[in-house]
């Protein structure tokens, strides 16, 4: 053997022997993770994030994954000859996208990341599960309301986005069971929710991994995206903000655009009983394993 070899092998075990506070801090732990961006569409990339999703579960943590699929969803629409109409950047879901959406999110992308989960836990018997919110009432929705100022007249106008639901409650119980089943099951979440009508309805991916963190008393929301975090005026990563500084990122303008759903979800989600929420860059190796085993972590984090 090397002295290299035998080099990277004393600085694995180092790095293993400093993570343990860490792993022992999230034992039996439950942490919701929101997968999503355009990290999700590349398959090394996921398939590194469902390797480590399964040593997460193997260290003792309770992951439970929520993944997104908008470029998904916006592809297979070209595909179908279906228009997308947006408003102040949501799509509107009218009965067709809706079929097409329900197809992309539940069929084709929920069951990829499961069974990428399953072969990456193989040789452990580590298996994903793939569910919606369909199932089980997991997650019962109401019509989500939005308003817009008329540009002309300057008053608050109803917008309706159709088919686009809001979690009305989240019943945890099937996701228990499986995360506390003798097997070790990793539950895959698609957000697509039913009224008590029985209508399907599309959801904001980051509002369902707050709504299921906040119902399952997660430790952690970690909020996969593709940007390190939450910038400064100067550029560089602030690694943790107060609600109320996250509240005041959003109003000076700190926080602009895709970040500021971002930033109220991880509000929302403390709010509902999270300990912490992150942010962070789905498209780095390891990510997830860097924010919850190193002293830095990788991202923002969002506390009381």
């Amino acid at each position: 053997m090397s002295d290299s070899v035998e080099e990277a092998g004393w600085a694995t075990a180092k790095t293993l022997a400093e993570a343990l506070p860490y792993i022992q801090r999230y034992d039996r732990e439950k942490v919701v993770i929101k997968y999503g961006g355009h990290a999700m569409g590349e398959e090394q990339v996921a398939k590194l994030f469902a390797a480590d999703a399964v040593l997460l579960k193997l260290l003792g943590v309770l992951p439970v994954v929520v993944h997104g699929g908008g470029p998904q969803i916006s592809a297979m629409l070209d595909r179908a000859g279906v228009k997308s109409t947006f408003i102040d950047g949501l799509r509107v879901t009218d009965a067709p996208t809706m079929e097409v959406a329900e197809m992309v999110l539940s069929g084709a992308i929920n069951k990829e990341i499961a069974s990428w989960i399953t072969q990456a836990g193989a040789e452990a018997d580590v298996r994903g599960v793939g569910l919606s919110g369909k199932d089980a009432r997991l997650i019962t929705v109401t019509k989500a309301r939005r308003t817009r100022k008329d540009p002309g007249s300057q008053l608050e106008q109803v917008v309706d986005l159709g088919f686009v639901g809001e979690p009305q409650k989240v019943d945890p119980q099937l996701l228990n069971a499986l995360i506390h089943a003798e097997q070790d099951y990793i539950p895959v979440v698609a957000p697509i929710g039913v009224a008590k009508d029985g209508q399907t309805y599309n959801i904001n991916a980051d509002t369902v991994a707050g709504a299921i963190a906040g119902a399952l008393g997660a430790k952690r929301m970690l909020l996969l995206t593709d940007v390190k975090g939450v910038l400064d005026k100067n550029g560089e990563l602030i690694r943790k903000l107060t609600v109320a500084q996250a509240f005041a990122a959003i109003e000076d303008g700190t926080a602009t655009g895709g970040m500021i759903p971002k930033l109220e979800t991880a509000i929302a989600a403390v709010d509902a009983g999270v300990e912490a929420a992150v942010i962070l860059d789905g498209r780095r190796p390891h990510a997830m394993l860097v924010e919850l085993f190193t002293e830095h972590g990788a991202g923002t984090m969002v506390t009381k």
